[in-house]
């Protein structure tokens, strides 16, 4: 028989409460019918879902935020991966400095990034809001890309890339046709996880947008401060749903594994 903790159990319970509880709230709460924010919901209604589409300021900043996150997303692609391979595949001095230099924004607080970004990227040198605010969701995307592409290569048996050259392979080939099929997995993944950051971000949205520029969740954030409706809700309800589907996407493509290699 198998020893039963139901101290153990009941702790576990806690923990998922804790963690899952406020979740629920915020979904089961979108279906209020009323105007007004209530848990739990005195009936059933769509309205607010409904009324997600009808909102112009939603609209608007969800578009934005799609763009900059796709943008962002193929700039930390295209400087990602040849960083990727190098700290991978080569041995050269300042390896060690120059990888936690690209982890960096994954370790600095937000606020304090953020702020680094508006100090020296807006302030010094006058760059326009669309542009600085495209640099500051790269810059948070680009150590997603590096680590997850980083454990695909740590994977992969180089002897291929090695025997493909020794053909008579130029080495752009070799990377080509050799290298990046078997690490496709690891780069969707990659570009999905750097996604989901750069489209949920608040941190470094908040200091980089301006006047007429705004992103998804900071209009969020504006919209609670004025209305008190389940509109809300309703986003948050999609947006934990999209975040599920990606991670069931990734966790499909690479397994979980993944992120505690290296």
């Amino acid at each position: 028989m198998k020893n039963k903790n139901p101290g153990l159990a009941l702790f576990t319970f806690i923990v998922y409460l804790f963690l899952l509880g406020p979740l629920v709230i915020i979904a089961v709460t979108s279906f209020e019918p009323g105007t007004v924010l209530k848990f739990p919901p005195t009936g059933f209604s769509l309205r607010w879902y409904k009324n997600i589409f009808e909102v112009d300021m939603f609209m608007s900043t969800f578009k934005t935020s799609i763009l900059v996150s796709l943008l962002g997303n193929l700039i930390a692609i295209l400087l990602g991966i040849p960083a990727a391979y190098a700290l991978n595949r080569a041995s050269f001095k300042g390896k060690e400095t120059l990888n936690a230099l690209f982890l960096s924004p994954l370790l600095i607080p937000g606020i304090v990034l953020g702020f680094t970004l508006l100090k020296y990227v807006v302030i010094t040198f006058h760059i326009p809001v669309y542009a600085a605010l495209l640099i500051g969701h790269t810059v948070i995307m680009l150590p997603f890309i590096i680590r997850v592409i980083g454990s695909s290569l740590a994977g992969f048996d180089f002897a291929v890339e090695e025997a493909a050259l020794s053909l008579g392979s130029s080495r752009l080939s070799t990377f080509f046709k050799v290298v990046l099929p078997n690490i496709k997995s690891g780069i969707i993944a990659s570009v999905l996880l750097a996604f989901l950051e750069s489209f949920n971000n608040v941190d470094i949205s908040l200091f980089m947008t301006g006047p007429g520029v705004s992103t998804l969740p900071i209009q969020m954030l504006t919209y609670v401060e004025n209305y008190f409706d389940p509109t809300i809700a309703a986003i948050s309800v999609l947006l934990m749903l999209i975040t599920a589907g990606f991670m069931f996407l990734i966790e499909r493509l690479l397994g979980l594994t993944y992120f505690t290699k290296q």
